[in-house]
């Protein structure tokens, strides 16, 4: 005996956008809490991490800190929300990118799995259950 539940296409679509959101979103928005106290003060601690093992080449300590924990912060709320989903999707995506070549790159597994949870958001938007949706009322969401 086979159970299934016939849904169709597009709402199962929608729902498949909805579940990448919420299972990318909270690695993001983790990671970003890690690097503050309280509401939204940057540690002494991620200030020095991102002076030693998190050094990018173009970028001073200080700016890459403040960059990277607003992006995390607001980029995996804006996926929850639905709203701006592609270019916050591709905003995470960059920061993984980032993340692959300059600071873990033996984590590739790790970021493969985010980039195939953003992709998807990118090019398809964030699906019938988000703000995108309700607000601008087309595909584009």
């Amino acid at each position: 005996m086979t159970f299934r539940i016939a849904l169709p296409q597009p709402l199962t679509d929608d729902l498949v956008l909805l579940l990448t959101r919420l299972g990318i979103a909270p690695v993001f928005f983790l990671s970003g809490r890690t690097k503050v106290e309280g509401w939204f003060t940057i540690t002494d601690a991620t200030f020095d991490l991102f002076r030693t093992d998190y050094a990018l080449p173009l970028l001073p300590p200080v700016l890459a800190a403040w960059m990277a924990t607003i992006a995390e912060h607001l980029f995996s709320t804006l996926l929850v929300l639905g709203l701006g989903t592609r270019i916050a999707a591709a905003g995470l995506l960059g920061m993984t990118a980032v993340i692959e070549i300059f600071v873990y790159p033996d984590a590739w597994p790790t970021h493969l799995g985010w980039a195939a949870l953003l992709i998807p958001l990118v090019l398809r938007g964030a699906g019938r259950f988000s703000l995108d949706r309700i607000l601008w009322k087309g595909d584009q969401a």
